[in-house]
């Protein structure tokens, strides 16, 4: 399993070295966006509007937009130096908590906790003062240059870290349109109280499918083993093309880096006379 972070997790005087994991992943289907008309594949080019040019990487600088049209240039510089401060490659614990304290909507992504060299007891240590507790340890950590909350909790018998989002980054309810109060009968209440007692069981995620990925793959080899495949046009040619611009960089490299010959005395002295026998 791929590591996306390392380092170490701390709660009072114990320090435990540790690896990350990525515990969920995303598997939408990817579809690619092909020219209608030769199947090709479409390329995107970062351009600029205001030059009418496509820019190169080396050209594009970071900045933060404070009014319309109005902006605050970050030198790479001073990120970098911002980023080291901070990221120290520790997760330090603050609280402990119990896990029904925080809402949902606060949750983000899920990692994996594996213990590092020579953090194996303390590992075991933390998972088992977290299940004989009941509570789960609120942190902070630093990835991929931005800071984020996270809990510690058990799951199965390994230690998970999840990112939770920060209090300003939940949005007010408050604010989507509901409606108020309404008259509800008690016989309505009473229908769908019903209902949802006939629909109580125990949670299993194994019973849960996506149906639509599930019917979209179907779809897709159904075209495939049919007829509803089409090809690039001239795939082949541009892959040679390909490589002959390829092969002609390569040649046009060693070209220059050739060291040409120095001419020889008596050479320059037979072109001389033959110069003045021809003058």
């Amino acid at each position: 399993m791929h590591t996306v972070w390392k380092g170490s997790i701390s709660f009072g005087l114990v320090n435990i070295p540790v690896k990350l994991h990525t515990a969920t992943e995303n598997k939408d289907i990817k579809l690619r966006q092909i020219h209608k008309e030769c199947h090709t594949p479409i390329s995107y080019q970062k351009t600029c509007p205001g030059c009418d040019k496509e820019v190169k990487n080396e050209d594009i600088v970071k900045a933060y937009e404070y009014e319309k049209n109005k902006f605050v240039v970050l030198d790479e510089e001073d990120l970098e130096k911002l980023k080291k401060e901070k990221e120290d490659k520790s997760m330090e614990i603050i609280d402990f908590v119990k896990l029904d304290e925080i809402d949902p909507i606060y949750f983000e992504k899920s990692y994996f906790l594996a213990p590092d060299t020579g953090g194996g007891k303390a590992y075991i240590l933390l998972r088992q003062a977290l299940e004989d507790s009941g509570k789960i340890g609120v942190a902070k950590i630093m990835i991929r240059s931005k800071e984020q909350l996270a809990v510690v909790r058990v799951y199965e018998n390994t230690l998970l870290m999840e990112t939770i989002h920060f209090p300003d980054e939940v949005r007010n309810a408050g604010d989507v349109a509901v409606p108020e109060k309404q008259n509800v009968t008690k016989k309505e209440l009473d229908t769908a109280l019903m209902l949802i007692k006939q629909l109580t069981t125990t949670f299993d995620p194994e019973k849960y499918n996506d149906d639509y990925r599930t019917a979209l793959m179907d779809l897709i080899e159904e075209k495939r083993t049919g007829k509803g495949t089409v090809e690039t046009k001239d795939a082949k040619k541009q892959e040679a093309s390909n490589v002959t611009d390829l092969m002609s960089a390569l040649q046009a490299s060693i070209d220059k880096t050739k060291k040409k010959p120095k001419p020889k005395t008596t050479t320059r002295k037979k072109s001389t006379a033959q110069i003045k026998k021809n003058a």
